[in-house]
């Protein structure tokens, strides 16, 4: 597709709320770091830090991008495997990583805007590309959970945190599969006038969600994320490397624990980047399993998060500078306008 065939203009409808979303995740990562310096007391944050060979920080960074390739190709997958064929991978990609800054907005919801971009892009009905979206967050959710599971055997406490989200996302891709019940429901909201204009819609929804969550795309994309998260855990074990901690199996699989762990926790809280969560997460468990300093526990958190969250949300606003593109108003049969029609 040649960018001749792009929609000219720009939309600046949304643009406000996002923006106001982003400054509110980049505050509160503001808020966050400040409190874990003063908790872990600054002097002796600043030494730990000042004592960190960064020549390891590039091979960290080499992790995430492991994870983020990895991530894409899941991503390009589900776009395949809904029947999306007029989207070179390179444009594909540069889609996906755009989505990257969206993870600090309120409650994720800004990453709405990968399936307005697949439909402006692409002519893809938006209510259909939002399951990619939806069932990207539940196989990375599901991968980190198998991740998490030996240190979760290790510490019984975290049990009930652990049942209760995965409970919850088996039961999304469950319900999705009982189409029997899914049609009948669909049928019954026919009924009801204020959603007849929504109908068309939220059936393409239920049915691009059906295709996603069968046994074998479910299963190629969890084992996917499961290896690309780990990536990242083999990063968090290179920083914590770094800050003194041995380099033995146990720190790896520690490394590798709380790092999946706390991107559970981050990601049910709802937060901005899971920001605050995931940061007290990632202290907290630290101190639990290797008991190191304060200082060290802090300085590992806001690394990892600099190498992690930070780092793709950096990506992702490159690719927004150099791609005007995004912002062109929806085509003729796709955008977030078009989804009551």
């Amino acid at each position: 597709m040649s960018s001749s065939s792009f929609p000219r203009g720009t939309s600046t409808a949304r643009l406000p709320s996002l923006r106001n979303g982003l400054m509110m995740g980049f505050g509160l990562g503001i808020l966050v770091t400040l409190g874990l310096a003063l908790w872990s007391d600054v002097s002796a944050l600043r030494v730990t830090l000042n004592r960190f060979p960064w020549e390891i920080f590039p091979l960290a960074l080499a992790c995430t991008l492991f994870n983020y390739v990895l991530r894409f190709v899941k991503w390009n997958f589900y776009v395949r495997w809904l029947g999306v064929t007029n989207l070179p991978p390179w444009r594909s990609a540069q889609l996906f990583v755009a989505g990257f800054p969206l993870a600090v907005t309120p409650g994720k919801v800004g990453e709405a805007l990968k399936a307005y971009w697949l439909s402006e892009w692409t002519g893809f009905p938006f209510a259909s590309g939002l399951p990619i979206v939806i069932a990207e967050r539940i196989s990375d959710g599901l991968a980190v959970l198998i991740l998490s599971l030996l240190g979760v055997v290790a510490y019984p406490r975290l049990w009930p945190g652990f049942l209760a989200v995965l409970a919850v996302l088996l039961a999304v891709v469950i319900a999705s599969q009982i189409r029997p019940l899914a049609l009948w429901i669909l049928s019954g909201f026919e009924k009801v006038p204020i959603l007849g204009n929504w109908m068309h819609a939220l059936r393409q929804f239920y049915e691009a969600s059906y295709s996603l969550f069968r046994p074998l795309p479910t299963l190629a994309a969890v084992s996917l994320g499961t290896v690309s998260w780990l990536g990242e855990g083999v990063g968090f074990f290179l920083i914590l490397r770094g800050l003194g901690m041995p380099g033995t199996l146990t720190t790896l699989a520690v490394a590798v624990f709380v790092l999946a762990f706390s991107t559970v926790v981050g990601a049910v809280s709802t937060l901005p980047g899971g920001l605050g969560a995931a940061e007290a997460s990632l202290t907290g468990l630290l101190l639990l399993t290797l008991a190191p300093p304060r200082a060290l526990a802090a300085a590992a958190t806001l690394l990892v998060r600099l190498a992690t969250l930070w780092f793709g949300v950096g990506l992702g606003l490159l690719v927004w500078v150099v791609s005007p593109s995004l912002w062109h108003r929806p085509a003729k049969n796709g955008g977030l306008s078009d989804l009551a029609h």
